[in-house]
């Protein structure tokens, strides 16, 4: 099976900094041409249907103004505190846990604490990560300490991962105290991966091992999480949830590989972050490493322009003071070396990896087709 990831298909003109627009199609290895494959907005929507409102009372239970402020971070509030429809993610992590709880027979209501433990784990990360990165933009909209202070998207984070173990551990079983166990370990290899991440942005070099640890971490830990904490909660035994554990890991690396080709080339309008964004930031991320560990004339180019960036950096220049033109010779650069469609060839084998792990749980068809389809689905995105 070929996917059509970002990366692989449109190019940027290397003179003007445009970019194509590629819509990935993706036949499933064990679905294509068959009338049954599982409709995933209709999985995503379960998802939102039965964990929004015990999401919603966990996060009522915070005191003022940390209430508020979260309700404006899940979108259901505008920055006034008035009622919205805003974003509030597309719900993939909790869609994984209610799924993964049916690979044991359970139905998928049982996985819906775990469901909105890992979405609050993931939103505490988000809060701490825009902070911790300037962004002022995520999900079209204005982040939270940009409009509520840094002090509150502290806060607020630190909240929500607390009721992340309260919410599980109020269960009183002993799959519940399993599954609080996975998603600890699965936090602190998120904050693993954060501190590598900002780390690794005032190095000179970067290893692609050390890059795909980070990204493990950062991005992997979570969606493995996800995809066994329902069946932990369904009774699922340590072999089965491991199990599950890859598949999730090798996807989230899969997503994460894809993110990283949208955060140089993505179109705006679809990532709702400014054009180059990782190139602004300074990331080290896949397609930068890759483009450095390649060799040749392109990648000793880029290597030097980054050594001058980061002496740069010392010195206290902003990225931002470069030209889009100047980004836009950076990300051809690293295409020309080979760091775009490296990325993008390991994008597809990290899907692969995690396809195949799936052979080992025995489980329902349907619910395999389920998860096969949810992975194309968050690793093959439009760019």
């Amino acid at each position: 099976m070929r996917l059509d990831l970002p990366g692989s298909a449109a190019r940027t003109d290397r003179r003007t900094g445009t970019r194509g627009e590629t819509v990935p199609t993706v036949p499933s290895a064990d679905t294509a041409g068959d009338t049954d494959t599982p409709d995933v907005p209709a999985l995503l929507e379960r998802s939102r249907a039965l964990a929004t409102p015990v999401l919603r009372s966990a996060v009522d239970r915070l005191a003022p103004p940390m209430d508020a402020v979260a309700a404006y971070h899940f979108g259901w509030t505008d920055a006034q505190g008035r009622p919205a429809e805003g974003d509030g993610g597309k719900a993939v992590r909790p869609a994984l846990a209610l799924i993964s709880a049916q690979v044991t027979g359970a139905a998928p209501e049982v996985g819906v604490p775990g469901a909105v433990a890992v979405e609050l784990v993931h939103n505490f990360s988000l809060l701490h990560d825009d902070l911790m990165d300037g962004d002022e933009q995520r999900r079209h909209r204005d982040t939270v300490w940009k409009v509520h202070g840094p002090a509150q998207a502290i806060l607020v984070g630190d909240a929500l991962f607390a009721l992340a173990n309260e919410v599980l551990l109020e269960l009183a079983t002993p799959e519940a105290g399993r599954a609080t166990r996975r998603l600890t370990s699965a936090t602190r290899a998120l904050i693993d991966g954060q501190a590598q991440d900002i780390s690794y942005e005032h190095r000179r070099r970067v290893s692609v091992e050390e890059c795909l640890e980070m990204e493990g971490n950062k991005t992997g830990a979570l969606l493995a999480c996800a995809a066994s904490i329902g069946a932990v909660l369904g009774g699922a035994d340590d072999r089965t949830a491991d199990t599950l554990e890859t598949y999730g890991y090798h996807m989230g690396l899969a997503f994460q590989a894809v993110d990283d080709l949208l955060g140089i080339w993505g179109d705006p309008e679809a990532t709702g972050k400014q054009t180059w964004s990782d190139l602004r930031q300074r990331k080290k991320s896949l397609p930068v490493v890759a483009a450095l560990a390649a060799g040749g004339p392109a990648s000793d180019k880029l290597a030097g322009l980054l050594a001058a960036d980061a002496e740069a950096q010392d010195a206290g220049q902003p990225a931002d003071a470069f030209s889009e033109e100047e980004f836009a010779a950076r990300a051809a650069l690293i295409e020309e070396a080979g760091g775009r469609e490296w990325t993008s060839q390991e994008a597809r084998r990290q899907y692969t990896v995690a396809i195949e792990a799936l052979d080992s749980v025995p489980m329902p068809t349907p619910v395999r087709a389920s998860l096969v389809a949810l992975a194309d689905f968050i690793v093959v995105r439009k760019r």
